[in-house]
Order: C-alpha cells, then sequence, then structure tokens
C-alpha cells in the first residue's frame, strides 16, 4: 500500500523559510518520480517542483524558481521540499504525489498525501 505522510508546515513572515517533508512508504523514491504540489484558497491546485528516480531531472514552476528546492534521502525514503524567501502568495495546502516517471507538465501524478498547510503572514 502506497502512503506519503508530509510534514513541516506551519505559519511564517515573509522572507521567511520552512522545509517540508513527504515521507513515503509503499514504492522507493528511488524508482519513481515524486513532486510536490500546492493549493491555495478558492484556486486551482498547481504543480510546484518535481524530481525524478536518478535526481537528475528537476523541474520548479516558474512562481517558485530560485527559491524553493526539492531534494530527496534515498535511504529514508523521504523527498524534501526547502522555502526560502517565502511570499504570502506562497500560502496553501503542500501536497506530495507520485507518477512512474518525470517529464515536462504536472499531470498523471497517481498517489497523494494528505498536505501540509503553509501558511505566509506577517
Amino acid at each position: 500500500q502506497v502512503q506519503l505522510a508530509e510534514s513541516g508546515g506551519g505559519s511564517v513572515q515573509p522572507g521567511g523559510s520552512l522545509k517540508l517533508s513527504c515521507v513515503v512508504s509503499g514504492y522507493s523514491v528511488s524508482a519513481r518520480c515524486t513532486g510536490w504540489f500546492r493549493q491555495a484558497p478558492e484556486k486551482e491546485r498547481e504543480g510546484v517542483a518535481q524530481i525524478n528516480y536518478r535526481s537528475d531531472y528537476i523541474v520548479y514552476a516558474d512562481s517558485v524558481k530560485g527559491r524553493f528546492v526539492i531534494t530527496k534521502d534515498n535511504l529514508k525514503n523521504t523527498v524534501y521540499l526547502r522555502m526560502n524567501s517565502l511570499k504570502p502568495e506562497d500560502t496553501g495546502i503542500y501536497y506530495c504525489a507520485s507518477r512512474p516517471y518525470c517529464y515536462e507538465g504536472f499531470t498523471g501524478f497517481d498517489y497523494w498525501g494528505q498536505g501540509t498547510q503553509v501558511t505566509v503572514t506577517s
């Protein structure tokens, strides 16, 4: 049974940082693509970043390039999202998800976590 469990969300001031974790069970992060998504209130869910099984294919949404970094630890079977220089518009529920392969775009993810709330406010 595949499970993805996010943690690390919270409330932070603009300009601050947070590091989200996605602990995976039921498959190896060294065998599938894992991504991060977010959904702001009354907005559609959007893809934020994705990382492939070898960590040599990484994609970021334009809105987070240069501020967010996705990494993974194969031994811990965990994927991380380091978020720096946070802005109020980064507020939302952040989800991790998986699909067999990474490629352009953020469609086709078939396993999802429950999400963790990130709030950026002064």
